[in-house]
């Protein structure tokens, strides 16, 4: 059936029995897709129902759907006019794995972090009503990313602009990994007391068949936001100034159609709240959400991973490891995340160290200045968070902990490119957002030894805040829990030496450099190759030691180069007197890089080794013979 759905004119001919046969036709391919290619897969599944009968009920595109993130969205896709282009999903070239403007005029708002849709929602309703248009505004938002300010800020505005507008509480009891916090278990008291609403359906049918029921009808809605604080925990919503509809079953195509039609029409703000399961329609999923809440290519039926298991371990878990063993023996260690705990590692103290570790939810904000806080008061925190994410905490990084010169540590998972999940969660940017902050140390580990050294020189570090940053990978050796040693902040290391071209490579850049230089040692050439090891602060002295004894610089980088550590080099040449010595970058371009495997993205952006090695022969050629 999939195969003759393009909008959502197609799936409004079609019968409630044809909806459902439907439904299972995506969820087997969605299924069998993730399974090929991989992919995010339970969060989907989820959504199913609720994807068609928004599709149904709305006249989309006019009719604008707003969903949160975007992973929960490929049967979206699936209806959309992308079935036949489905099998490229996150592929070089092919679909994005998020929503994307320029991808379909279905996806009214491009996001791959949480807790944007509301706001945004909200944004296009104003728009709508400033411009005199008729259209409807829909924004969904799942239960995880209800932990996240951003959703509070908008419906705080919800109640106060009284814009018509629909808001989906998408509740699966689950973000990446379980939820967390009391909003969590405000949004579990409502699902396990259905009095309210059961007690509302019934005074509401026997009102309408009284004598005068319209007007009792009007009595029993006038009294409904006293009956809210008789039978419900808390109207939060209410509050606000959004009427509340729900708990509704996600799963229920028939009644999730009902609900929207009637909802649908309702003036001002709306919010129906509809439970749905995680993985919900394939079994694996539904008894293990948060393994496959994203996956690499699997067999169906064993649910096993296609590909061997690495022989090495990933760096995620060389980090999980070794903070775990740090904080055994330093009680002041703690560790903070944002509803990433198996993501950035943390999962594996928390099994050992459950009191230390801090799950805040969606909530990157509010993670940094938690850390803050405590240590103003003697701990030592380790906020362990996606580089990409942590561009939402910004302002709290600066004013909350640099302007107070804070012993703060911050792990950055996943720096530089991280793949198929494209340019919303490319790394691209730390060592710039990063090493314009005054006082801020930046480290770089270009191995899991490195990485284990380096997180214990951060957590030695006492003089204010200090970042190491990773990328998404492997190890390159097998599994050594060697002693730790601290690393001397602002040295680079000398790992081969040379004497004509200078390569100074920043973290996973140096196992390029390396295969560059032996093809340059092949060519004749003597370059030199660094591991750079310390972003920021760069120690003068040893560099311009370095700088006196060759022709030629070359850096390379997995950030782009504007405010990078390229950049950096140039103002030190220039500081040092040398700013006439040839100077050539390698790095992330001045563009948001697509999505593709990360080996193919290097390629095509001349960071790999031939493209290092091809910018050190540029460089060579542009030396003057009198100086080679």
């Amino acid at each position: 059936m999939l195969e003759n759905i393009h909008s959502s004119a197609d799936l409004k001919r079609l019968s409630l029995d044809q909806l459902k046969v439907l439904a299972d036709e995506m969820r087997d391919v969605i299924v069998r897709q993730v399974a090929s290619k991989g992919g995010h897969l339970a969060s989907s599944l989820g959504t199913v129902e609720l994807t068609l009968a928004l599709h149904v009920v709305y006249d989309t595109p006019e009719d604008k759907l707003v969903w949160d993130t975007g992973h929960q969205a490929y049967a979206h896709k699936l209806v959309t006019g992308r079935y036949k282009d489905f099998h490229t999903l996150k592929q070089f070239g092919g679909l994005s794995g998020f929503l994307k403007r320029e991808e379909s005029p279905y996806d009214a708002f491009g996001a791959g972090h949480a807790t944007t849709s509301l706001s945004a929602a909200l944004g296009m309703a104003a728009a709508r009503t400033q411009l005199g248009r008729k259209n409807n505004v829909v924004g969904i938002i799942g239960d995880g990313s209800m932990t996240g300010g951003m959703a509070y800020e908008a419906m705080n505005n919800a109640g106060e602009i009284d814009e018509k507008i629909v808001f989906i509480l998408n509740d699966n009891k689950m973000s990446i990994s379980k939820n967390v916090g009391a909003i969590s278990k405000y949004l579990n008291r409502i699902l396990t007391n259905p009095t309210y609403n059961k007690f509302k359906d019934e005074v509401w049918d026997f009102a309408g068949k009284l004598p005068q029921g319209k007007n009792l009808q009007k009595l029993v809605s006038r009294a409904d936001q006293g009956l809210k604080r008789m039978f419900m925990p808390g109207g939060l919503f209410e509050d606000l100034g959004i009427r509340y509809f729900g708990p509704v079953d996600g799963h229920n195509l028939e009644g999730l159609i009902e609900i929207l039609s009637a909802v649908k029409e309702l003036p001002g703000p709306n919010l129906i709240h509809v439970v749905t399961t995680k993985g919900y329609g394939w079994e694996k999923s539904e008894k293990d959400a948060i393994k496959w809440h994203a996956s690499n290519p699997f067999d169906i039926e064993s649910g096993k991973l296609k590909a061997a298991p690495a022989a090495t371990p990933g760096l995620t878990k060389v980090f999980g490891e070794a903070i775990t063993e740090l904080a055994r023996k330093d009680k002041r260690i703690i560790g903070i995340t944002g509803a990433m705990p198996e993501g950035c590692g943390l999962n594996i103290m928390a099994a050992a160290l459950p009191e230390r570790v801090y799950d805040v939810g969606i909530a990157e904000e509010y993670a940094v200045t938690f850390a803050a806080g405590a240590a103003c008061d003697g701990l030592k925190p380790v906020v362990a968070i996606y580089s990409t994410f942590l561009q939402r905490a910004y302002d709290q990084i600066v004013h909350d902990v640099a302007i107070q010169h804070l012993n703060v540590t911050f792990v950055l998972d996943r720096a530089g490119l991280v793949g198929l999940d494209g340019p919303t969660h490319h790394g691209a940017m730390d060592l710039s957002y990063l090493g314009m902050i005054p006082g801020m140390v930046i480290l770089a580990p270009s191995d899991e030894k490195e990485l284990r050294n380096l997180l214990h020189t951060a957590l030695e570090y006492n003089d204010g805040p200090i970042a190491v940053r990773y990328p998404r990978g492997n190890a390159l050796a097998p599994d050594e829990h060697l002693p730790f040693e601290t690393l001397p902040i602002g040295l680079p290391k000398v790992v081969e030496d040379g004497e004509d071209v200078l390569i100074l490579a920043v973290g996973p850049m140096l196992a390029y450099a390396r295969k560059a230089a032996e093809t340059l040692r092949a060519e004749g050439h003597r370059p030199t190759v660094v591991d750079v090891r310390t972003v920021k602060p760069l120690n003068a002295r040893a560099y311009d030691e370095l700088f006196a004894r060759h022709r030629a610089v070359l850096t390379a980088e997995d950030n782009v180069l504007h405010g990078g550590y390229g950049t950096t080099i140039a103002l030190l040449l220039n500081e040092l007197g040398r700013g006439d010595m040839p100077l050539k970058h390698v790095s992330l371009p001045d563009e948001f890089v697509t999505h593709g495997e990360v080996p193919v993205l290097h390629r095509i952006l001349g960071m790999d080794a031939e493209g290092i090695h091809k910018k050190a022969v540029e460089l060579l050629n542009q030396v003057s013979p009198a100086r080679i």
